[in-house]
């Protein structure tokens, strides 16, 4: 038996969308030293309000999968790498927040219905 609820697979989508935004900025900071890489990411914030949209029928689907691209505004280096860790530091540190907020969030919600069920047993 499978129980979920739409606020459970909003918060699914949530953590998907932040796992990813975590291996984009592992991979931006692998590539620190490679010549000519640019910074990748995505707007957090686009790709969430797309995946509910797709939860509700009113969209495509993106399946958890956001539209990367290059990071604009970044300062280059002479060699066209423009990754700074500085940067990478601070979002990896926004996203792991990201993620325990979705999961306690998301704990909360199952805990919610767990106590539903064993109300009904009563």
């Amino acid at each position: 038996m499978e129980v979920t609820t739409a606020l459970s697979d909003a918060l699914g989508s949530y953590l998907d969308l932040t796992s990813e935004q975590m291996k984009l900025t592992a991979s931006n900071m692998a590539n620190v030293d490679t010549p000519g890489y640019r910074t990748k990411g995505f707007d957090f914030e686009q790709a969430f309000l797309a995946e509910l949209n797709d939860a509700s029928g009113t969209s495509g689907s993106l399946g958890a999968q956001a539209p990367v691209g290059n990071v604009d505004g970044l300062v280059s280096r002479p060699d066209g790498n423009n990754v700074s860790m500085d940067r990478e530091g601070m979002q990896l540190a926004k996203e792991q927040l990201q993620f325990r907020f979705g999961v306690s969030l998301l704990r909360d919600q199952y805990s919610n219905v767990m106590s539903a069920i064993h109300a009904e047993a009563k």
